[in-house]
This record gives structure tokens, sequence and C-alpha cells, in this order.
């Protein structure tokens, strides 16, 4: 106040026109240049705590997303069923709020494949999926058969050496095997080094592959859920031979012939039933210990039926 007096007095001795809005502007003008140089020196800019919270949270959802999209992308590489039920689950609690079920319907109609069973597929889907499915599984037929040749020397048996030599030697040209050349190799997969127990680790994967089931399991888990799958398998298959083939619908034949490893989509109805009843012959001769011939089935019987490499 006393400064403001002062200030009074020498405008009207010098008589200015100073006014006092002009001069209360200047003084606030004045204290806010004073606070900002009487504060520390800097050249750089600090934002407000308000400000790096909202950074911190910006950069925690950044990362997550790109976590959890590195996270389904190794679920749906390594683990593909795993992924699908997983996939369901969540989308089915996406569904849970009001209107989110619309959500789900458009997702089923995009994904049909990962989202809806078989049974909601088209006819043209299910030739397209299947032929999409057979085509994993078709993709291990070489290392399965490479590996068979690989092991020719380890047996003992000049005979059983001579049958599988020339097994392998038909399918690599494209013939189909009989269903004696087969049978003759009983007891070549009951001991070593083709007995259930005794495949190498990177066999049984590639035997994984070909039965639809991850193969990114450890060695001991992948070899007993074969042999498990492999026994309920020759169990069907004696159920199946006490049944008959003929009550068999034209679907059933065909989903029991895909089943065991066949491509029976763009193969006829006749055709399949022949050949389902080839492997059942085989498989209703083997006991339990010779399980892994018959797992290996799903190659040597399937590979060129017809004399297609479907």
């Amino acid at each position: 106040m006393a400064l403001s007096r002062v200030c009074w007095a020498r405008a009207a001795v010098w008589g200015s026109a100073v006014t006092p809005g002009h001069f209360v502007t200047r003084r606030l003008q004045l204290g806010r240049s004073g606070l900002a140089w009487g504060g520390p020196r800097s050249s750089k800019l600090h934002l407000s705590p308000k400000a790096d919270v909202k950074n911190l949270i910006s950069y925690v959802v950044t990362k997550t997303k790109a976590i959890n999209g590195k996270y389904h992308r190794f679920l749906g590489r390594h683990f593909p069923r795993f992924y699908v039920l997983y996939t369901i689950f969540t989308k089915g609690i996406i569904s849970i709020p009001p209107f989110a079920n619309y959500l789900v319907f458009l997702l089923m109609y995009l994904f049909p494949r990962q989202l809806l069973i078989r049974h909601f597929w088209t006819p043209k889907q299910q030739t397209d999926f299947l032929d999409i499915y057979h085509a994993f599984r078709k993709q291990s037929h070489p290392e399965i058969i490479s590996y068979l040749e690989k092991v020719i020397p380890l047996i003992s048996d000049t005979g059983l050496r001579w049958h599988l030599t020339d097994l392998c030697t038909k399918i690599q040209r494209g013939s189909h095997p009989a269903i004696r050349d087969i049978l003759a190799l009983r007891e070549c997969f009951s001991n070593h080094p083709l007995g259930m127990n005794q495949l190498q680790a990177f066999h049984v994967k590639a035997l994984s592959r070909a039965m639809l089931l991850t193969p990114y399991l450890p060695p001991p888990l992948l070899r007993h859920r074969l042999k498990t799958h492999t026994t309920v398998i020759h169990q069907l298959d004696q159920a199946l031979a006490k049944l008959g083939i003929g009550q068999l619908t034209a679907e059933e034949v065909k989903s029991a012939c895909y089943l065991r490893g066949l491509n029976s989509t763009h193969i006829g109805e006749d055709r399949c039933r022949t050949w389902l009843g080839e492997w059942l012959q085989i498989s209703c001769s083997l006991k339990e210990a010779e399980l892994s011939l018959l797992l290996h089935n799903v190659v040597l019987l399937s590979t060129n039926y017809l004399g297609t490499r479907r």
C-alpha cells in the first residue's frame, strides 16, 4: 500500500496519465515473472505428477497388450486344441455383458473353423477345413517313413529288415501296401527299436502330428498320450468289427476313415468302406504289445490309397 501511494504521488507531480488498472496489470505481470525468475533455471520441462501417472498407465497398457498378443500366438502355435477351448471360454465371458452376444455371433461367422464344431460347418466348409487339418498331419508322413528307414539296420532279424525295406520302398514309389505286407512286420513293431516304449523323441513328435495331437509336450507324456489314443482306436475297431461296417451310414464311414488317417472327403463311399475293412482286418489281428504297428498304420495304409497322395 505504501508503494502504491508513492507511485500515485509521483504521477500527480509529473502529471502522468497512469491509470490504476494499468498499474495493477503491470504489477501482476511483474509478480508472475518474478516467480519464474526466482526459481532455479532449467532447460527441461518438468511434468506434473498427474502427467507422470498418465504416461505410466499408458506404458503399462501398451506392454500388456503386446504380452497378451504374444501369449495368444504361442497358444495357437504350440497348443492348438487348448487354444480353441481357451478362445471359446474367453468369448463366452465377452458375451456376458448386455448386447455383447452379437459380437460372439460375428466372431463365429468370421472364424467358424476355430469357434464352431464340425456339425455347424457348411458342406463346403467341412471339405475345406478337413483338407486343412489333413495337410497338417500329412506334413509328418515323410519324417515317419524316413525314421523307419533309419532304424532298419537296428533290426536283428534279416527277414524283418527285408520286409520293412520293401514296404518303405513301395510307399515312396507311390504304391499302396497290401495287408500281408503290413502284418508281416508285427514282430518288428513289438520290440526294439519300433516298440511303443522304444520310440525316439523326435519320432514320437512326428507321430503326434500325424494323429492331430500337440507335439509340444515332454516325450514321456507324448508316448503315454499316443498309447492311450491308439488303445482307444483299437477297442473301437474291435467293437466296429462285431457290429459290421454295413451298419454304418455313409457319413459315419467317412468320419471313421478320417479319424484313422485317410482323407475321406475326396473318396467315394464304396472306396471308404473298402479301406476301412482293410484297416479293421489289420487292427483286429494285433495284440496290445503290437499297437505301435497300428499307430504307424495311420501313415502306412493311408498315404497312397487309390494311387493318390492325399
